[in-house]
């Protein structure tokens, strides 16, 4: 038998072969409560509800082979309750993802990546089943799923901004989009308006720096995108923040029009704020798009 020395020295070096930002988002997501354990909606039951092709990840016995024989597909059976708890996940690892105006606070991506991953922790605790859209990770339970989920949220991109992707969302599901979306706003607005064409509600979440917020800049001063396509020097920052402030609410204000005419909720979370306040307003807004 194992001394209690040896099992501690196991659970660390298992523990060591997680991903960092896994560890966080466990514990994040150990600090909020559901109130009830699951959050299966009433009514939903095993009533079919459609075909669909079989997506990668998928395993065999899923197949429905009498449907798969008249095509030269295969197929899978869904049923409502399946469609009923999916979520589908989109969080931006682009470049611009990577500011931070202080050492002391978390890069945006960092936040983004913790809070996303964090909710589908709960969401998979509470019998939901979570999935990345446009990807290999289609909706699934489980801890294999959430391991999934972190090395996913874990890889960079090296693009300056990234756009929403909204791919292999499942009719009437959920879904969570996280980003600064300071990029071209026509890639949010055709990833609503698909999402909207599919009955799918869902959240957006955007998450600034602080400074982004403020624009806290003065004299001379060299502005470069974080992937170095972009650069600007002014002498008088200063001068600049009001029509910077003008655009940034410009830039809400559009986003906040795109979700209430899909159906979506709008939020901006800041890097300097707690990522549990984050992570309850996150709950309480997916369960109201349900």
């Amino acid at each position: 038998m194992n001394s209690p020395r040896d099992l501690r020295l196991n659970a660390e070096q298992e523990a060591a072969k997680l991903p960092p930002l896994l560890a966080r988002a466990e514990q994040l997501a150990g600090t909020v409560l559901l109130g009830e354990h699951g959050r299966r909606r009433a009514g939903m039951g095993d009533d079919f509800w459609q075909y669909r092709p079989v997506q990668a990840g998928d395993s065999r016995r899923m197949i429905d082979w009498r449907r798969s024989a008249r095509s030269d597909t295969q197929f899978v059976r869904e049923r409502e309750w399946q469609i009923a708890q999916s979520v589908m996940l989109w969080v931006d690892n682009s470049a611009s993802m990577r500011f931070t105006s202080n050492s002391a606070l978390p890069e945006k991506s960092e936040r983004a990546g913790l809070i996303a991953l964090a909710s589908a922790i709960l969401l998979i605790k509470g019998g939901e089943r979570v999935g990345v859209t446009g990807t290999d990770l289609p909706p699934r339970r489980g801890r294999a799923q959430v391991l999934r989920l972190s090395e996913h949220f874990s890889k960079l991109n090296e693009v300056d901004y990234g756009e929403p992707e909204a791919r292999a969302m499942l009719p009437h599901a959920r879904a969570l989009f996280v980003s600064d979306f300071m990029g071209d706003i026509t890639g949010v607005e055709t990833a609503l308006s698909k999402a909207a064409d599919r009955g799918v509600r869902g959240v957006l979440l955007q998450v600034l720096d602080p400074v982004e917020e403020n624009f806290p800049f003065h004299g001379r001063t060299i502005f470069e995108s974080a992937g170095k396509s972009v650069r600007f020097e002014t002498l008088k920052a200063n001068d600049l923040k009001d029509k910077y402030l003008e655009k940034l609410a410009a830039r809400k204000d559009a986003l906040q029009h795109l979700c209430s005419v899909a159906g979506w909720q709008f939020s901006t979370h800041h890097t300097d704020q707690s990522a549990q306040s984050a992570l309850l307003w996150l709950h309480r807004a997916l369960e109201h798009s349900s």
